[in-house]
């Protein structure tokens, strides 16, 4: 609301009033309980001035320095050796093997091979044999001392003359031939509910081929000598490691020989060969001391093991057999003399 005053005439209407200076200000009591409101004090903001640079202004360039007149160090080249620069290694690359049953080279692959039919003839006849026959097996230890002697004494005159060497497969199969004479019942064989008996001795050698495991016969062996028996030996080898054995050669057999000696087994237990009885397994010669006439003397010596089908045979009859074999071979004389 505005205030209007008055002005007299003449003079004193040229002179301002402090009415007219200053507006009237109209106090305003609040009401009873309400507590005024401090006034608001602002204070203008506070100029920003840049601190000033310590210093004056350069207004000249700094002086350039003055070159070297030399170097700091010399090193004479004739001081300085050459060196030969080391050839780099060519980067090894590594290849699947060619024949993933020969080698491994450690490129993380795989190969599928279908078996073969010799291979799968050969499982499954060691699982039949593992699922029909009740096989436990035997063992005793040879010492192949005098064996080694004859051998030493008569190899050389027995290879002169017959153009053939005197090996020790040769005095086993006549030692088992001789056993199996003696314990007929190792030689027989279970079909249904008979026995079938056999009065002749057909072995079956076990050799190792290229294709897998092979077990050629070698017939009536019981009226072969030692000569004899290698050149059998010596034919079905060369057949079987040329691929040349024929079904008939494998057929039949009523016990067999295994030599696990000849890779350096010291110890192990044959699977039988159906539809046989049992099956002598020959490891390696190694010397060990033994007990003879009290006193501990080095001697050659190999573990023998025999497993038999306890359907048939009982552990009298087996323990027999196999101690005849081990008699056998360590004195050869009790062949001659039928003891």
């Amino acid at each position: 609301m505005k205030l209007f005053t008055l002005a007299p005439s003449g003079a004193e209407a040229a002179k301002p009033t402090a009415a007219a200076v200053e507006p009237e200000v109209k106090k305003v009591t609040p009401p009873e309980g309400v507590v005024p409101e401090p006034p608001k004090i602002t204070t203008p903001p506070k100029s920003e001035t840049p601190t000033p640079a310590s210093g004056p202004i350069p207004t000249t360039p700094p002086p350039i320095p003055p070159l070297p007149k030399g170097p700091m160090s010399s090193i004479p080249a004739e001081s300085i050796k050459p060196m030969r620069a080391t050839p780099l290694q060519a980067a090894t690359v590594k290849l699947p093997p060619e024949d993933y049953a020969k080698g491994i080279t450690g490129t993380r692959t795989e190969q599928r091979v279908k078996m073969n039919r010799m291979r799968q003839r050969i499982a499954q006849r060691l699982k039949d044999a593992q699922n029909t026959n009740a096989m436990l097996t035997t063992f005793n230890e040879i010492d192949m001392s005098n064996i080694a002697e004859l051998r030493k004494t008569f190899g050389e005159a027995f290879q002169k003359k017959h153009g053939i060497k005197f090996g020790f497969m040769s005095a086993f199969v006549k030692a088992v031939a001789y056993a199996l004479t003696d314990q007929p019942i190792v030689n027989a064989v279970i079909e249904g509910q008979d026995i079938v008996y056999r009065d002749y001795v057909d072995i079956s050698v076990a050799v190792a081929t290229p294709k897998g495991l092979v077990v050629p016969v070698l017939r009536n062996v019981e009226s072969m000598n030692y000569l004899d028996i290698e050149k059998g030996i010596a034919a079905l080898g060369e057949k079987a490691r040329s691929g040349a054995l024929a079904v008939e050669d494998m057929d039949g057999g009523t016990f067999t020989i295994s030599n696990g000696g000849v890779f350096g087994s010291l110890f192990g237990t044959p699977i039988i060969n159906p539809p046989q009885s049992a099956i002598l397994g020959m490891h390696g010669i190694f010397d060990r001391p033994v007990a003879r006439n009290g006193q501990v003397v080095i001697r050659p010596m190999m573990y023998v093991a025999l497993t038999y089908d306890h359907r048939l045979i009982d552990g009298r009859e087996a323990v027999t057999f196999l101690r005849k074999i081990k008699s056998a071979i360590e004195d050869p004389r009790t062949l001659l003399l039928g003891l």
